[in-house]
């Protein structure tokens, strides 16, 4: 009965909310709340460039709530902590087989808390790279290296990560670059033009992807 009823709201959404997107609000005491300006100027670029029609101001949706059946696609970012109740775990996990998409940005500190989260919600599942020949990488903008390089952490290679289900990507995680703060406000962390223009375009292309697939 609950299976039929997260398709029944994902249909709904498909015809009303088809292009919204949302943030997500967690547990734990992690910073979900960072990068205020990133989604907002993504949203704009995209809107602009690959001829979307997403809402300008992105609603803040918590992890458990039903609401997030309402957006085909889910941002979340953050530096720390992050703990996903067994509510929240079965609720997320409902969305993404239902259709819905993830993008998680590790805004450093993140990787050690998303890897064992998201474990509760896919137990049997785990993080695989993704390859530069992967269509995620090859949208409106082609990556022909994979993932860009945008904010140095560790000296390591940037790198996408994705979890699939039944053979669809259901979750994309970046890793070692931060695509996030490439799209905030050029003021915040003075990235030159190229790099930031190039986390928007890849950024795009997680959009370009989540609404094809």
């Amino acid at each position: 009965m609950k299976q039929f009823f997260t398709l029944f709201i994902l249909s709904l959404f498909l015809s009303t909310n088809a292009q919204d997107v949302a943030i997500l609000k967690y547990n734990g005491g992690g910073d979900w709340y960072s990068n205020p300006t990133a989604i907002p100027n993504l949203v704009a670029f995209a809107n602009t460039n690959i001829k979307t029609n997403i809402s300008k101001n992105p609603q803040t949706i918590s992890v458990a709530s039903e609401d997030i059946f309402n957006f085909p696609m889910l941002f979340m970012t953050g530096h720390g902590n992050i703990f996903f109740s067994d509510e929240d775990s079965e609720n997320l996990k409902n969305y993404l087989i239902s259709g819905g998409f993830l993008h998680i940005s590790d805004n450093y500190g993140l990787d050690k808390f998303i890897r064992k989260e998201m474990q509760k919600v896919f137990p049997k599942l785990e993080f695989k790279e993704i390859p530069s020949n992967h269509p995620i990488y090859n949208q409106t903008y082609k990556f022909p290296n994979g993932m860009p390089k945008i904010h140095e952490h560790d000296k390591k290679a940037a790198q996408g990560f994705g979890i699939f289900y039944e053979g669809r990507m259901v979750v994309f995680y970046d890793y070692e670059t931060d695509l996030s703060d490439g799209w905030e406000d050029e003021i915040i962390h003075n990235n030159p033009k190229i790099v930031r223009e190039k986390a928007l375009k890849m950024g795009a292309n997680i959009i370009e992807f989540t609404f094809k697939n």
